[in-house]
């Protein structure tokens, strides 16, 4: 099922102060209507009720059948999968997440990040892949992913700070033309006012971000905790807690702290570009 999206998260923290206004614990509120405290637990969480016992819980709140209607619409944009559902990706991984950030910091230490790819270059990738993809689950990987890199040029414009290490500007994924085309495109994409280059240089020699890649997303809702994201070789994992999403935060300040500026990033990918 996955895990809840952004605005059903909302929906259930809305229901959860209306209750609250109430006076009313999970227990005291869901019992009337035959829902258990860890099933109202999970709707206040974002994993929202049938249409029904939504309508229930707007009752049982004391919200006018005349002032439903706005509940409802918040409701049903709540139930709405999300567009990558059409290419036949559910709601795991990261990508449910980008959709509704407002801003994402990421470093790399294996791949150039996604949303500076190339198509060659993430042909390559899928290509690559531990699991080999039927050629239509691969036409549908690039898809997305080509659909995804839109956050960075239309609205809503995602705010990106990507820090890469040099190691994986010169890997050899692409050659030729190929590879110019790439270094180029995240030289440009470094121009957009909303988007952040930095390079960790060779010359650092060994750091913490050696032993692998890490993201972490914010919100435009205040009330949105920030998710921190780390792929591994056998699957992903989303991080929540307070204290370790503020570790992977304060690691990738580390990072871009080591990392050379913009403008020397922009200047060691524009060598590489050249042969360097």
């Amino acid at each position: 099922m996955g895990e809840p999206n952004l605005p059903a998260r909302q929906m259930g923290r809305q229901l959860k102060r209306m209750r609250e206004r109430l006076g009313m614990t999970q227990d005291e509120a869901g019992a009337p209507l035959r829902m258990s405290t860890s099933k109202m637990s999970r709707i206040e969480m974002g994993y929202l009720p049938p249409y029904h016992d939504f309508r229930a819980l707007l009752d049982r709140y004391g919200v006018i059948v005349s002032d439903w209607d706005e509940y409802i619409s918040a409701y049903d944009r709540a139930k709405e999968k999300g567009w990558w559902h059409h290419y036949g990706v559910g709601n795991r991984g990261f990508l449910p997440i980008e959709a509704e950030a407002s801003k994402v910091q990421e470093f790399q230490f294996g791949y150039i990040p996604g949303l500076l790819q190339t198509e060659a270059y993430m042909r390559e990738v899928f290509v690559a892949a531990r699991v080999p993809m039927k050629p239509k689950v691969l036409e549908n990987q690039v898809a997305v992913r080509l659909r995804r890199q839109l956050r960075l040029t239309e609205e809503p414009l995602l705010t990106y700070h990507a820090i890469i290490d040099e190691s994986t500007l010169r890997r050899p994924i692409l050659y030729g033309k190929a590879r110019q085309e790439q270094l180029r495109n995240i030289i440009e994409r470094a121009v957009l006012p909303n988007v952040t280059v930095q390079v960790v240089a060779e010359e650092v020699g060994a750091y913490p971000g050696q032993f692998g890649s890490v993201t972490v997303a914010g919100f435009e809702d205040p009330e949105e905790p920030d998710i921190a994201y780390v792929e591994h070789i056998i699957g992903s994992v989303h991080i929540e807690k307070k204290d370790e999403v503020s570790a992977a935060r304060l690691a990738l300040k580390d990072f871009a702290d080591r990392a050379l500026d913009e403008e020397d990033s922009v200047a060691l990918i524009e060598r590489l570009c050249a042969g360097g």
